[in-house]
């Protein structure tokens, strides 16, 4: 197995001739996702992933969430709700929305068992790194502009439970490695965009 550090080293060789990745960050209800949009809004067919849970009449206000992001994409637009991520930028011919990373993660590391696993408990994780390792690859390979939100999280306060901190950090590496492989990271906060620069960490 490719290790997500080598990968990144190798992919950031090759970033010449490819159409754009953005990656867009900021934090609950602070304006990603609109700005995200209008940052294809120019195109006429667009892809909207949307990689999280599909609602299943359960969670109410999940669904509200869901609903809301619906009507608010253009119609011309195409919806795919799926958590093969990388699969769908693997294949696409239009330019991509992902909206966004940390609902894939979520499903992702539930779907390897983070969440049922013992402290220590280390299988779930090289899972975990191959699935995000797909995805790193096809979000660099991708032949169309490609646009993804993102939750920041690691700015608040300790998560108060075992999986609030694994999903944290593991939200805190994905971000950084979909930035090192993007060629423009911003971040919206209160409605205010920022294009973030200058040298990686």
């Amino acid at each position: 197995m490719t290790g997500v550090g080598s990968l990144l080293g190798v992919l950031g060789r090759r970033r010449r001739g490819l159409p754009p990745r953005t990656l867009v960050l900021g934090g609950a209800r602070s304006g990603k996702s609109r700005h995200a949009q209008r940052l294809l809004a120019d195109h006429d067919a667009v892809l909207y992933v949307a990689p999280g849970p599909v609602p299943d009449g359960r969670d109410r206000d999940w669904a509200e969430r869901v609903a809301e992001h619906r009507r608010t994409r253009p119609q011309g637009w195409t919806t795919l709700e799926t958590r093969d991520l990388a699969g769908a930028l693997e294949t696409a011919t239009v330019p991509v929305l992902v909206d966004c990373l940390a609902t894939w993660l979520a499903a992702t590391m539930e779907a390897v068992g983070a969440w049922d696993s013992a402290d220590g408990d280390a299988e779930w994780r090289a899972d975990l790194e191959e699935e995000v390792a797909r995805l790193l690859r096809a979000w660099r390979g991708c032949g169309v502009p490609v646009v993804a939100v993102s939750n920041e999280v690691g700015s608040g306060v300790v998560p108060g439970t075992r999986s609030g901190v694994l999903f944290r950090d593991a939200l805190g590496r994905l971000n950084l490695q979909v930035a090192d492989l993007s060629d423009d990271v911003r971040l919206v906060v209160a409605g205010r965009v920022h294009r973030l620069e200058g040298e990686r960490a």
